[in-house]
């Protein structure tokens, strides 16, 4: 595992470091994840340690225990469709509320974001791909003011984003229709039709779930 580099915030690259791990698969499902040997791999105090912790709980990809050590998260098969089905009813009411009124700096974002993904395909560098898959649905939300809204989007992406890599091993052969479908969202948003936007975000969400039950 990585060591942060202390001129720069502690906590979030505790945070950061972790997450790369869990979702790369270095920390397993149900891996106890022992405080002092945590710290002393990563290069930080307890604090930073147990402040990335309870974000990666709030997250869904651990579990803390009263008592116990916090372990990494276990995804299934029936968890992973659930979180699906509910992630798919908060990204279409999202777009519903935002496409109106999408600004020309989320738009250009969105756009970046989505040529960024065509790049790190090229270069079969799909760790960096899944990164900007996730933000891509993130950036969307921006426009929301209803944070609690963004709050749950943040983490159901989170959580069936680290399920998505763990229970599908096709990614190299899905990425590039995962990417066709995000332009497919984000013409829809930048004209402003919001039904073919709900309907792109459909599309995607249900081919998602094929992509990780076939």
């Amino acid at each position: 595992m990585k060591r942060v580099n202390k001129k720069m915030s502690i906590t979030e690259q505790t945070y950061d470091l972790l997450r790369q791990s869990i979702v790369s698969g270095e920390l397993s499902p149900d891996q106890e994840l022992r405080e002092e040997k945590m710290a002393k791999q990563i290069g930080v105090s307890r604090t930073p340690l147990r402040d990335a912790l309870r974000r990666l709980s709030m997250d869904g990809l651990v579990v803390l225990r009263n008592g116990k050590p916090a372990k990494v998260a276990t995804f299934t098969m029936e968890g992973s469709l659930h979180l699906m089905e509910v992630r798919t009813l908060l990204e279409t009411h999202n777009l519903r509320t935002i496409t109106p009124i999408l600004s020309k700096e989320i738009i250009e974002q969105l756009r970046i974001n989505v040529s960024n993904q065509r790049k790190a395909i090229a270069k079969k560098d799909y760790e960096t791909f899944v990164e900007l898959d996730r933000n891509f649905h993130l950036l969307l939300t921006k426009a929301n003011r209803n944070k609690k809204l963004q709050d749950l989007i943040l983490q159901m992406n989170s959580g069936d984003y680290r399920a998505f890599i763990i229970l599908s091993n096709t990614l190299s052969q899905s990425a590039d229709a995962a990417c066709d479908e995000h332009e497919s969202i984000l013409e829809a948003v930048q004209e402003g039709d919001v039904e073919r936007a709900v309907e792109a975000m459909n599309i995607h969400m249900n081919n998602i779930v094929k992509r990780i039950t076939q």
